[in-house]
């Protein structure tokens, strides 16, 4: 067999219907373990790359050898599936971080899980405050006149409950210290705060005080973190970041993944930092696809309709 038979041969099996399905069953298994794993060692692994180059390989051979004959909705589509495997080829460049910060504290370096290390961040990352939000939680409030027991009322935070000429209002109650913030009104004014807790910030002849008696446990509705970032001589930027909804900068991701606190109470929060080069090609390879898909689905539509047209 002559050299340019060989290279011809070799050609057309790379760009072979065969090969394809070969390849992507191959992916499709190998991505499986993964699907169900917290990992991310399988998707930047060689031999899972490899794969993927492998199969954008014969889809850019299969759509040159075919150029003429596919119709530009497919085009797109193969458009698309392209750019989807380069941005995850381009993860392989990415990384994922976590470090456990105390609230009102700074650090500047991550644990780096591919490397097995701390390593900089490249900025000092402070946690300014944890912030945590629940659905109305059942309390009781007894309410005191001096020394003397005035009421007990059994209500939801938000709710509010009637002490003389006043209305108090159960705002909501602080985790972990466990201390009921109140708000008083008289005649529908706002006159002064205070919670159980010993702070108050009322008239001084308000006759009554307040104690938290009983609460149901509580059930989050939000957990977010408020932080900011320093680099050298630069200004701090700031901002909140929740499990799905992370803080950007510089192309880094930060997720609140969890929140809790150490043995003597001491609030720390969990931060996720990762850094993904392939997301934006990701996104934009389904964008890709999509269109791809409608301007298909409309030609077929276009073609039927023809059929219909022709066969009355």
């Amino acid at each position: 067999m002559t050299q340019p038979d060989l290279l011809k041969r070799t050609v057309r099996f790379l760009a072979s219907t065969e090969l394809a399905v070969i390849l992507f069953l191959a992916t499709a298994l190998l991505a499986i373990p993964g699907t169900f794993t917290d990992s991310r060692a399988l998707y930047v692994h060689p031999v899972f790359l490899c794969l993927l180059g492998g199969l954008a390989l014969n889809l850019v051979l299969c759509t040159v050898r075919r150029f003429r004959s596919i119709s530009v909705p497919v085009l797109i589509l193969h458009l698309g599936v392209l750019v989807v495997c380069g941005g995850v080829m381009a993860r392989a460049f990415g990384y994922v971080a976590t470090v456990n910060i105390y609230e009102g504290t700074t650090v500047d370096t991550v644990y780096r899980w591919d490397l097995k290390r701390d390593v900089p961040l490249g900025a000092a990352l402070t946690i300014k405050r944890i912030n945590r939000e629940y659905y109305p939680i059942p309390v009781k409030v007894g309410v005191l006149r001096g020394t003397v027991k005035d009421s007990l009322h059994t209500l939801k935070t938000g709710d509010s409950f009637a002490a003389g000429p006043y209305r108090v209002t159960a705002d909501s109650l602080q985790f972990p210290a466990e201390v009921l913030k109140l708000s008083v009104f008289q005649d529908g004014r706002l006159i002064g705060t205070c919670d159980t807790g010993g702070l108050r910030a009322l008239p001084a002849n308000f006759p009554y005080d307040f104690k938290l008696v009983a609460f149901q446990n509580p059930v989050m509705k939000r957990l977010w973190v408020d932080l900011a970032l320093t680099r050298d001589s630069a200004p701090a930027v700031s901002g909140t970041a929740a499990v799905n909804d992370p803080f950007i900068w510089n192309g880094l991701y930060f997720y609140n993944t969890q929140v809790d606190v150490d043995k003597v109470g001491t609030p720390f929060a969990g931060i996720q930092v990762v850094r993904d080069p392939g997301r934006p090609c990701v996104f934009a390879g389904f964008a890709i696809m999509g269109f791809g898909s409608i301007l298909s689905c409309a030609r077929r539509l276009r073609k039927e309709q023809r059929k219909k047209t022709v066969s009355e």
